[in-house]
Formats: C-alpha cells, structure tokens, sequence
C-alpha cells in the first residue's frame, strides 16, 4: 500500500501529474528495479512508490533538496518555516530578496539546507513552477503573487521516510540507467522538445540540444536490447515521431494541458507515450 502523504514537494514544469492514470494503465504488470534519470517533480515516482528506486537529474540544486529532505528533514522544515515567516507586506520584495540569495548561494555552490529551503520556497513562489536560468546560470522567473506556505510538514516527513530507501543521483542520465538490468522499468520524463523546431532551449544551463535527444533514443534502444522495460514521454512532434517510429515500439499519443503557456488558447495539445514493451 503507498502512503499518500508521499508526493511532490516542488511544482516542474513539465511535471506529470495530469498524466498520472495514462502512465500507471501503461505500467508493465511486474517488474524489478525502477529507475528514472529526469525526476523533475517526482510524480511518478511518489505514486508508485517503488521498494527500489535510482532518481537522477541534471539539476544540482533540485538533487540537493531530495537529498536534504531524505536525510534531514526536520531542519530543512525548521529553514523552509523561517523563510515562510519572514513574509510580510510586500512578499514580492521579499521574494526578489531571498531570489537573489539563492543566486549568491548557487553560484559558490553550496549546497546545504538553507539552498535547500530557498530552492522550495522560490519554487513555490515563482511563476508556474518554472525553472529557469539565464546564461550565467542565474535562476530568473518572476514572482507569482502568492503568499501560501511552501510546504506541508507532514507530507516532507512521508517523503523523507521513503526517500532513505532510493538512490539519488546527479548527473548525465546515460550514467544513471547504466546498471539497469533486464526486468527493470525506466520512465523516461524526458525533456521536451520544442514545439517550434526552430528553437532548442532547456531549464537548465547545460541545455538538451538535438544530439541529447539522439543519444537518449540510443539509449532507449540499447535498454530494450538488455530487456529492460522502458517507457517515455514528449511533445507529438515530427522529431520525436521520427526517432522512435518504425522499430516496434508501441506510440500512443495523449491529450494534455499545457498550463505554462501565457496564451490560454494554446494550452491544449499532444503528447506521445512510448513503450518497448
């Protein structure tokens, strides 16, 4: 049975809570270990609730607050808490404050408990759950006009408790899927690819240019040769259809929101959900 205080303490862009029925009613019957190497917000994940899981991303500070969470919980709430506290009046001014400390912390690099609180309360402050860095690798995304507390207590201790039993990575997701063996599921969130051909951008400074789209379909093909269990998602777009089509993967295409669009008109549209089995 999964407890369902475990969910996701962050709002990504990209998340896939809309998703979530489409995805399980997709889920091979059995399976080993789970691997996924672009976690995001962890909404699969904290759903399934695997007994043995490896999470991975490309985002340093989004791994250092599962790895906070997972390992001091009760003082990444105590810090998350002060910070909620501290909201006055004028929570925009305080927020482009603490925005800027986050910044200041990021750029030496240290990743400790307060990035940790910071990282949750801009999340849940900024707008849409956007993460976005300039070229500097400066975090950018305007406030979002709320004033709500970051986060439930009860829920970060849940997660806490099955987080301990995960192994959490930060790196290149080719590295984290490299001990999958077969029998073992690996949900690929994969970053989207643009809807405009024309413009490869990303959430993070590294960036997920063509060539990392090429080399995770390798990937994905490799991992079916070893008989493993994969299953990813994306835009319905040519390119996408393009390097998974006509090796026998099964493709269905899915209706979706898509709430990060300023232009309300354009929040509709499709996604695919590929599996090799």
């Amino acid at each position: 049975m999964s407890n369902k205080n475990v969910a996701p303490f962050v709002k990504w862009a990209g998340g896939k809570r809309q998703l979530l029925d489409k995805i399980l009613e997709r889920m091979p019957q059995c399976y080993n270990n789970y691997f996924e190497p672009f976690i995001g917000g962890g909404a699969v994940l904290f759903k399934l609730q695997p007994e043995i899981a490896v999470i991975n991303d490309i985002n340093a500070s989004l791994i250092n607050a599962y790895r906070i969470i997972a390992d001091n919980p009760q003082d990444f709430i105590a810090k998350v808490n002060k910070l909620d506290a501290g909201m006055g009046e004028d929570v925009k001014t305080y927020y482009y404050s603490l925005r800027e400390r986050y910044n200041d912390k990021l750029m030496k690099e240290e990743f400790d408990v307060e990035l940790a609180a910071l990282f949750v309360f801009i999340n849940k402050h900024c707008f849409n759950g956007l993460y976005r860095v300039n070229g500097k690798g400066l975090f950018n995304v305007p406030y979002n006009n709320s004033n709500k507390i970051s986060v439930d207590e009860e829920s970060i201790l849940a997660v806490s408790e099955y987080l301990k039993k995960a192994t959490i990575l930060h790196g290149d997701f080719e590295e984290a899927c490299r001990d999958a063996k077969k029998g073992d599921f690996i949900f690929f969130d994969s970053p989207y690819v643009p809807l405009n051909p024309t413009s490869f951008e990303s959430y993070t400074k590294e960036g997920f240019d063509v060539e990392s789209h090429l080399r995770l379909a390798r990937l994905f093909d490799e991992l079916t040769q070893r008989g493993c269990y994969c299953m990813l998602t994306n835009h319905n777009t040519n390119f996408i259809n393009e390097l998974y089509g006509n090796k026998g993967y099964k493709i269905d295409v899915v209706s979706v929101k898509r709430m990060i669009n300023s232009d309300a008109s354009k929040r509709t549209g499709e996604e695919v959900i590929i599996c090799n089995y």
